[in-house]
This record gives structure tokens, sequence and C-alpha cells, in this order.
């Protein structure tokens, strides 16, 4: 991990936006929450806790139920990378794979 890469996850807090959003949507806690976005609160739990991140589909349905830009949400929670890359394996043929009929 280079420098930069460190300096840049400093900040990264997806606490800030679960509480963040708990506040605009005027909810209770994390339970309210899970509700809103549909999904178990244990997932919730996990994010706060670090044992989960914070994926794409989830994101999208904060932006869905609040109506806060993805990008924004991004930004509550400390994500300010630019440019995202795929890893080397994505997108490459399987080594001694079949080909398709």
């Amino acid at each position: 991990m280079s420098e930069q890469d460190v300096q840049e996850n400093v900040a990264f807090n997806p606490n800030h936006l679960l509480d963040t959003l708990i506040q605009r949507m005027k909810l209770k806690n994390d339970a309210a929450l899970a509700r809103l976005v549909e999904v178990a609160p244990p997932v919730i739990s996990k994010i706060r806790h670090g044992r989960l991140p914070v994926g794409a589909s989830l994101l999208i349905r904060m932006h869905e139920e609040t109506n806060i830009s993805i990008a924004e949400l991004r930004e509550l929670m400390g994500d300010r990378r630019k440019k995202y890359r795929l890893s080397d394996a994505q997108g490459k043929p399987q080594a001694g794979g079949s080909e398709p009929a």
C-alpha cells in the first residue's frame, strides 16, 4: 500500500455515513436504518464494526430512499477516490477453462 493510499484511507469512516443518514432521515437507531434500506440489522452492525464494507448495492438503496447522491454518500463515508481500478484478475478468462458450446 502506497503512502497516498494510507493518507486517503485515514479519513475513511462508514460510521459517519450511517450516523448522518439516521440524523437526516430522523430515524431512531441502526435498526430503523436497516428497515429503511431493506437490509438485516446485522448488516448495519457489521459495517459499523468494520467487518463488512459498504457495497454498491447498499449505496444505491441509500440513494433511492434518501435522494442523496451517490457522490455525497461516498463523501460522507470518507471515500474520496477519483478513480476505480479493476483487479488484474477481473475480465480475464480463467486458465484451463472450457470454451462455450
